[in-house]
């Protein structure tokens, strides 16, 4: 990306959503630097975070460096009026990256469609690698914007899925994931499902993506042997995770950290059993024998939003999309 030490390309929301990525990349872009971070390459330190006495807003800064593409980046999130309604409240979130061999800025950019993307992605590769063998039946739980590209991103790790099950209360969000899954795979339906004890008993992969307020909580007994329970939001109650075979997290540390509503009424958790970035690597497996019942927990590592928008602006600069500022002169 050729440029000079005083501008830097903005990437709005409305540059980012015009471009065409397909799930595939998104998942092999993800899953790179997972394997990297693995292999000690890359650089992912603990979130900073700022939260005022009254819980009104909260802020994070992350920093972090992809050694395979060796470019460095700092990403930002403030959400306001954490007591208001969705609609009333404001958040942004931005990705600042900059080139580490030459020293350039590379580009600043909106990251909500970062993010959008990136979760489904980490939980298609967590299912692509806790699912039992011959898993053919998926239910996600939530119709938000994790709920909307959970299915698409689902199949395009585990093709083999045949029944797609959903459960969600709101029509608007109903009508956008059959929408999202009609554009992805226009030969795929998916199951509104009514009973959420009986669809978990029937599911091999479960995604929990439902909001704080929902009261969908599937408890362990309604999973089925083998059964893998991935963790996005909200949707399955704290049985999942303290009566599992096996548990899988991106990072036990975060787990820990934002994860405090699965933990026992001592406040414990019980130890995760492997990370993923050790999955992928190939040291280790998520999953030791068919009938394990896996429970697997999706929190953000800055180092996928780094590689995914890295890969957003080689995409952005080829197609001449962004504004160039010269903010350094």
């Amino acid at each position: 990306m050729d440029r000079d030490d005083t501008t830097l390309r903005v990437l709005s929301t409305s540059d980012l959503a015009g471009l065409d990525i397909t799930l595939a990349d998104v998942v092999d872009t993800v899953e790179q630097a997972y394997r990297t971070l693995a292999a000690g390459q890359s650089d992912n330190p603990r979130k900073l975070t700022v939260k005022p006495a009254d819980g009104h807003s909260v802020s994070y800064a992350m920093l972090g460096r992809d050694g395979s593409r060796n470019v460095v980046a700092i990403k930002t999130s403030y959400k306001h009026g954490l007591h208001e309604s969705r609609e009333n409240q404001h958040y942004y979130t931005t990705l600042t990256i900059y080139d580490d061999v030459t020293g350039l800025p590379v580009a600043m950019m909106d990251c909500s469609r970062i993010g959008s993307l990136r979760t489904p992605a980490v939980s298609a590769l967590l299912a692509r690698e806790c699912a039992a063998p011959g898993a053919r039946t998926a239910l996600v739980i939530g119709t938000g914007t994790q709920g909307r590209l959970a299915l698409p991103f689902l199949l395009t790790t585990l093709p083999g899925l045949d029944r797609l099950l959903l459960s969600g209360t709101h029509p608007e969000g109903i009508a956008a994931v059959r929408a999202e899954l009609a554009r992805h795979f226009p030969d795929r339906e998916v199951e509104l499902v009514e009973d959420l004890g009986k669809a978990a008993r029937d599911a091999d992969v479960i995604v929990a993506t439902a909001g704080g307020h929902t009261t969908a909580a599937v408890e362990a007994e309604e999973l089925k042997a083998g059964a893998v329970s991935i963790l996005v939001g909200h949707g399955l109650a704290p049985s999942t995770l303290h009566r599992a075979d096996r548990v899988i997290a991106t990072s036990e540390a975060q787990m820990r950290v934002t994860g405090t509503d699965m933990a026992d009424a001592d406040g414990g958790f019980p130890a995760v059993d492997v990370e993923l970035p050790v999955v992928l690597s190939g040291v280790s497996k998520a999953r030791t024998a068919p009938g394990q019942r896996i429970f697997a927990y999706n929190s953000g590592l800055v180092v996928t939003d780094i590689a995914l928008g890295h890969r957003f602006a080689q995409l952005a600069t080829a197609q001449g999309l962004g504004t160039e500022v010269a903010l350094w002169r």
